[in-house]
C-alpha cells in the first residue's frame, strides 16, 4: 500500500504536482509544471503544514490518510495564504472539524477575508514555541516574503525549516521529493526565475529574514514549491543563491533585450552582442521580447550585471512589450546594473525620451550615450552599436566579482 514519503522521523511529504496549469498566478509560464508542497508531522499531536490548491483535494486527502489513517489532525500551520497553499483550508475543516489553525495576526485577517473562517484560530507571535510531543515548533514571522502574513516554522529537534514560498522553485517533483533522490541542477534556473518574478521586489525583507535565521542550524529546508533540500551542499547553494539574489548581486554577463518589428532593431542587437563577445564577454543572452516571455528576461536580468535594451517607436511611445519589461524591472527595484539603451524610428522618435525617464528613476550606471536609428542601420549607427558593446564589455571586465 502506498504511503507518502517520509522526510525526517515523523515528518511526511503530502504535497501534489500540477502538470495542467499553463500560467502561475495567470502570468508566469510553467513548462515543467509546479508542485504544491504540504507536510504532515505525526507526534503526540498531528500537525499539517499548509494545504494545496483545492482542485487536488481528493489526492491530497488520500496522501494524508496514507500516513495517519483515520486519526484526526490537531493543528494546521499556515505559512502563506495564497490560494495555491490555503485553497483547501475550508474543505479540510469539513473533514477535520476540530482542527485548530495556527497563524499570525495577518493570517487571521486573510482567513476571514478569503474563506470567512474566524473560529478555531490560534494567533502566534514571532519566535513563539509549541510542544507537540517529541517535537517543538518555533514560529518565525517573515513578513513580505512576499505577502505580509508569511512565516516559517522551525522544527527544533530535527533542525528542519518549513519556509513557505521562500527557497521555492517552479517545476514538478517527478518521482523523487528529496534532493538526494533527484537531479537538483535544473531546479536552480527555475529557482532564479521563481525568485525574480515572485519575490524579486522584496530583497530587503529576505535580508531581514536571514538575520532572524542566522543563529539557527538548518539540516533540512521544506519549501512550498520544489524539492526538499537535505544535502548539506545543496542547502548551502540554495541559501547562498537566494541571499545573492536578494542583495541584487550579479554575475559577469550581459542581457540584451530588444523589440523589432521589421528586423532593423534586431540587427543592432546582434552587432552589440558581437562587439561585447569580441571584447571578452562570454555570458551574453539576447531576448526578442516578442518571443521570450518576460519571466525569462527578468530571470536573466537578476543573473547578469550588464543590461542593454533597444526599442522601436510605437504609437509615439516604446514598443509595448519593452514598456511592459521596463515596468517589471522598475517594480522589482532592480539595482546595481550597468545599462545601455538605443532606439529606432521611421519618422519621429519617442524612445530616447522614454528610456531617459526610466533611467532617471532606476539610477543605473549608464555605460555610453544612447543613440537612435532612423529607418535602417547606416555606418554611423553601426559604429555606435559596436562602441556600446565595447564599452559595456570594458566596464564588465573591470568589475570585481
Amino acid at each position: 500500500m502506498y504511503k507518502s514519503p517520509q522526510i525526517k522521523k515523523g515528518l511526511f511529504y503530502v504535497g501534489v504536482n500540477d502538470r495542467t496549469k499553463h500560467l502561475f498566478e495567470s502570468l508566469w509560464p510553467l513548462p515543467k509544471g509546479v508542485s504544491y508542497n504540504s507536510y504532515l508531522l505525526e507526534d503526540d499531536k498531528v500537525v499539517l503544514f499548509d494545504t494545496v490548491d483545492i482542485c487536488y483535494s481528493d489526492i491530497y486527502l488520500s496522501k494524508i490518510k496514507s500516513v495517519i489513517g483515520e486519526k484526526p489532525i490537531d493543528y494546521l500551520v499556515i505559512s502563506h495564504m495564497e490560494p495555491d497553499h490555503s485553497g483547501s483550508i475550508k474543505w479540510l475543516l469539513s473533514m477535520y472539524p476540530n482542527l485548530k489553525i495556527i497563524g499570525n495576526n495577518y493570517t487571521c485577517e486573510m482567513l476571514k477575508g478569503f474563506y470567512g473562517i474566524i473560529d478555531n484560530v490560534q494567533i502566534i507571535k514571532d519566535k513563539e514555541e509549541l510542544s507537540i510531543g517529541d517535537n517543538t515548533l518555533r514560529f518565525i514571522t517573515t513578513p513580505m516574503i512576499h505577502w505580509p502574513e508569511t512565516m516559517m516554522t522551525f522544527l527544533v529537534q530535527s533542525k528542519t525549516l518549513i519556509t513557505g514560498d521562500a527557497f521555492g522553485t517552479f517545476g514538478t517533483l517527478d518521482g523523487g521529493v528529496i534532493d538526494s533522490q533527484l537531479n537538483p541542477d535544473w531546479y536552480y534556473e527555475e529557482m532564479i526565475r521563481y525568485y525574480a518574478n515572485i519575490v524579486g521586489k522584496y530583497g530587503s525583507a529576505v535580508q531581514t529574514a536571514y538575520k532572524k535565521l542566522s543563529d539557527i542550524e538548518i539540516e533540512c529546508i521544506c519549501s512550498t514549491h520544489g524539492p526538499v533540500w537535505t544535502e548539506k551542499e545543496n542547502i548551502s547553494s540554495v541559501v547562498s543563491l537566494t541571499d545573492k539574489l536578494s542583495k541584487y548581486e550579479t554575475d559577469n554577463g550581459l542581457v540584451i533585450a530588444y523589440g523589432s518589428m521589421y528586423g532593423n532593431t534586431e540587427q543592432i542587437a546582434e552587432i552589440i552582442a558581437s562587439s561585447a563577445a569580441n571584447n571578452g564577454i562570454k555570458n551574453i543572452v539576447l531576448h526578442n521580447v516578442s518571443k521570450s516571455h518576460e519571466s525569462y528576461i527578468l530571470r536573466d536580468i537578476f543573473k547578469y550585471k550588464g543590461l542593454i535594451i533597444g526599442s522601436p517607436t510605437y504609437n509615439n511611445g516604446l514598443f509595448p512589450p519593452i514598456e511592459n519589461l521596463l515596468i517589471g524591472i522598475e517594480s522589482r527595484g532592480i539595482k546595481n546594473h550597468l545599462f545601455g539603451y538605443y532606439g529606432s524610428f521611421s519618422w519621429a522618435d519617442a524612445t530616447i525620451k522614454k528610456f531617459t525617464e526610466f533611467t532617471s528613476k532606476m539610477k543605473f550606471d549608464i555605460v555610453a550615450d544612447p543613440f537612435k536609428m532612423k529607418q535602417s542601420p547606416d555606418e554611423t549607427v553601426v559604429e555606435q552599436a559596436i562602441n556600446l558593446g565595447k564599452l559595456m564589455a570594458e566596464r564588465l571586465n573591470s568589475t570585481n566579482y
